[in-house]
């Protein structure tokens, strides 16, 4: 792992909040663009029910929300590549009802407090159906132990991600098809 120096850091990763847990070492999955970010998302929506938390993390602008989107027309069946989703970045969550179940869309960046959740739904959007979380480290506490951490990189072009997914308490155990969303090696 890269030490970062004590100058020259990015703002954009300057402020990016830091992880209170050790990350499992999964390997991470190259992804050219946009339509590579979507392909994954893509893969990962069959295996989705309610109940589950899909955690998005990285920089800004590094794709939680692309990778987002088109999770949910993904999720929204055969019209869902038509589906308006809109970043939830001012309402701090979008729903949507779904073939899969009702979906719910977290932007976390402007809360100031894990008590806001309560204000947005939290509770109930965690009971009734899918959950994506963008900047889950904001909630806190509040975030479920079981879940599926998503983190999104820069690539070395800056049009290229990198993504790993990491799952958290008991998630591969409850979705068999995880596995084959992973690359069988690193350089896959």
């Amino acid at each position: 792992m890269r030490k970062a120096g004590p100058v020259n850091v990015p703002l954009r990763q300057a402020v990016q909040p830091r992880h209170k847990f050790a990350m499992t070492s999964l390997p991470s999955i190259e992804l050219a663009d946009e339509a590579a970010t979507a392909a994954l998302a893509r893969r990962l929506a069959p295996i989705l029910k309610a109940g589950d938390v899909v955690a998005l993390r990285g920089d800004l602008g590094a794709g939680k929300t692309s990778f987002a989107r088109a999770l949910i027309r993904a999720l929204s069946g055969a019209d869902g590549a038509e589906r308006e989703v809109p970043s939830p970045t001012f309402t701090l969550v979008q729903s949507y009802d779904t073939p899969a179940g009702r979906v719910h869309h977290f932007d976390l960046y402007r809360i100031q407090s894990p008590d806001e959740l309560t204000e947005i739904g939290w509770d109930e959007a965690l009971a009734d159906g899918i959950v994506l979380v963008e900047w889950p480290e904001r909630a806190g506490n509040l975030l479920p132990d079981r879940r599926l951490d998503v983190a999104l990189a820069f690539g070395a072009d800056g049009v290229a991600r990198r993504a790993s997914l990491q799952p958290r308490t008991g998630w591969t155990a409850s979705h068999p098809g995880f596995a084959a969303l992973q690359p069988a090696d690193p350089g896959e």
